[in-house]
């Protein structure tokens, strides 16, 4: 994903949870972190961007406005004794729509896996209570979380290595938490899910997304892990979005990788692409071509439309993410797709 590209809001006046802030910067001495310590003082931050090349202007955001607005009232236009005693000048800004927003309005949102009509994909709405949501959350905000660029992460089971896009399957780390035994129970008695009762599932990767934070194109490597891929909605809601290549002509072979990422080329038209909305406490399963052939991803955006209606991000989403690590080779059917047969 590419730095959330902001300008100047539309009305004088008008509020925004975002600030831009001059003056202080990495060309002056001030990392991102010092200058997070400063503004954090007036409310949770959703991060702390370049403004632009000079490396000394910086885009504060914020989760609230209110927020912003008590950083602007307390700290333009005075000195800033943790930033080196510079005086910050600093005004409102706005996010910008980029072009992948728009691209993505026109793909239209599936509310339900048989009006999305792709193979393999099911979705259940209201799989868990809201009262199994709020203990869910609880047990994960209890253990340790790992920051990565733009959200955090836990792994259970195995780990998920973002460095070589892999599982070491000769480390494990030890069975699937207690508090997710219901959820496997669950799912394994679903007549939903096809082929899911016999299937282990040993490996859970725990995400959190704050507002704006998505997540790239790509396909689960086959080698890595089997058929079946459930992802558990918490929180908050979104748009998840998939694509295949609409023809064979332009398709890439594929090397070994844990997730097999191509970015999106200038022409969108190489793609059919379709979108399910997935709502809280909602699951999802991928499976057969939708699993293997068709990347999936979460467009970067902050509020998503679904069939005429503005739903706005929450202020984070959590996805439990379960797969099957796989002790062999893949043999699937889509071998153009698949790091084990090309």
């Amino acid at each position: 994903m590419g730095v959330p590209r902001f300008g100047r809001p539309k009305k004088d006046g008008e509020l925004s949870s975002n600030l831009y802030v001059a003056n202080c910067g990495r060309a002056v001495g001030h990392s991102d972190d010092d200058i997070a310590s400063v503004f954090c003082k007036f409310g949770e931050l959703q991060g702390v961007y370049a403004a632009d090349e000079s490396g000394t202007r910086v885009i504060v955001s914020y989760f609230e406005e209110g927020s912003a607005q008590s950083a602007l009232n307390a700290l333009d236009g005075r000195p800033c004794p943790e930033l080196g005693g510079r005086s910050l000048h600093i005004r409102y800004s706005v996010l910008q729509p980029t072009p992948q927003d728009k691209v993505s309005d026109l793909v239209p949102v599936s509310v339900t896996a048989s009006d999305l009509s792709i193979p393999g994909i099911y979705l259940v709405h209201d799989f868990i209570t809201a009262k199994e949501e709020e203990a869910l959350l609880q047990a994960v905000d209890c253990r340790p979380w790992n920051s990565l660029s733009k959200r955090r992460v836990q792994h259970y089971g195995y780990e998920f290595r973002y460095d070589t896009r892999n599982v070491n399957t000769r480390h494990c780390l030890g069975e699937l938490p207690s508090f997710v035994s219901p959820i496997l129970e669950r799912i394994s008695s679903c007549s939903t899910f096809k082929n899911a009762e016999n299937v282990v599932l040993d490996q859970l990767t725990v995400n959190e997304y704050p507002p704006g934070v998505g997540l790239s194109p790509h396909i689960d490597t086959h080698s890595a892990f089997e058929d079946l891929i459930f992802s558990l909605s918490l929180s908050g809601p979104c748009i998840m979005e998939f694509r295949r290549y609409a023809n064979s002509d332009g398709l890439p072979r594929v090397i070994s990788s844990a997730a097999t990422k191509v970015e999106s080329p200038e022409d969108d038209s190489n793609f059919i692409r379709r979108a399910i909305y997935l709502p809280p406490r909602s699951l999802l399963l991928m499976s057969g071509e939708a699993r293997y052939a068709w990347q999936h991803y979460i467009p970067h955006h902050k509020v998503d439309k679904v069939n005429g209606r503005v739903i706005r991000r929450a202020s984070r989403r959590v996805s439990f993410t379960f797969r099957k690590v796989r002790a062999g080779v893949c043999k699937c059917e889509f071998p153009r797709y698949c790091d084990s047969q090309s």
